[in-house]
């Protein structure tokens, strides 16, 4: 089923809420955005970011042209994944996606953060993926540099890039595999929280959904999917199979991209 796409110019005159997601791909940050409302049952009225496209309009009404963003009513726009989460905890409190104890909630989001913060896991494999065909003669060349500028391609060294993105599998992994060791088939706690939904969004930066799951233009799953062997065998196979879990048992599929 086709997404019911808003654009900007009519959705700016809407009440209620609106989200603007990037189209065409499963771009974690606003895959993770739509998992929130969807897991709580809020509507939410869908408007197109187009990556590498004239997102004048949306920078008219928003301030800048990437995507998530999350406006509601007359409120200004919500621009980060945290307050996107805490607008969607407002909206209805249940299920709760943020632990009511502080400290599962500060390891919440701190994990959070290193996952779809600066210089997170997210972040990182960008610049892994812009490297790769920035150096390597691929078609994809003009990706690579629209994705190398958004995330700072060249603030750091390959190598630097590569350490930390390592250091964070292995952060998710041993968290992970700590949780479904007693017993709690969840990142934190004994109940699904953001952290689970972010997580299966931005596993996508690995290997993207099957494409009957995740209907995504063929060179775009080339640009997504993580093919070096040896990269591969720093990837926890449980963090793919805690993915397919989440998406299974708590979001709507196939992915509505289109």
């Amino acid at each position: 089923m086709a997404m019911p796409w808003v654009e900007v110019n009519e959705a700016r005159t809407l009440p209620g809420l609106r989200l603007v997601v990037s189209k065409g791909i499963p771009n974690p940050w606003s895959e993770g955005a739509k998992a929130l409302f969807d897991v709580k049952k809020i509507p939410w009225i869908p408007v197109p970011q187009r990556v590498m496209g004239d997102n004048s309009a949306l920078a008219d009404w928003t301030g800048q042209t990437s995507a998530p963003v999350a406006i509601l009513d007359d409120e200004p726009p919500r621009t980060t994944w945290s307050a996107i989460l805490y607008l969607a905890e407002r909206l209805a409190p249940e299920p709760a996606l943020i632990p009511a104890g502080a400290e599962e909630r500060a390891r919440m989001f701190g994990y959070l953060h290193e996952l779809c913060g600066e210089l997170g896991f997210g972040w990182c494999r960008r610049l892994q993926m812009a490297h790769t065909v920035l150096t390597n003669g691929s078609p994809l060349r003009a990706v690579g540099e629209y994705v190398g500028a958004r995330y700072g391609y060249g603030l750091q060294t390959p190598q630097e890039i590569e350490q930390r993105l390592e250091d964070l599998l292995r952060l998710f992994a041993t968290q992970l595999r700590r949780q479904y060791d007693a017993g709690h088939p969840f990142f934190i706690g004994t109940r699904l929280s953001a952290l689970d939904l972010y997580w299966s969004t931005f596993a996508t930066l690995i290997e993207p959904l099957r494409p009957e799951m995740c209907p995504m233009y063929e060179e775009s799953r080339h640009f997504y999917t993580m093919s070096d062997p040896a990269w591969l065998a720093r990837v926890d196979p449980l963090l793919l199979e805690h993915r397919d879990r989440i998406y299974r048992d708590h979001l709507p599929m196939p992915l509505r991209l289109r």
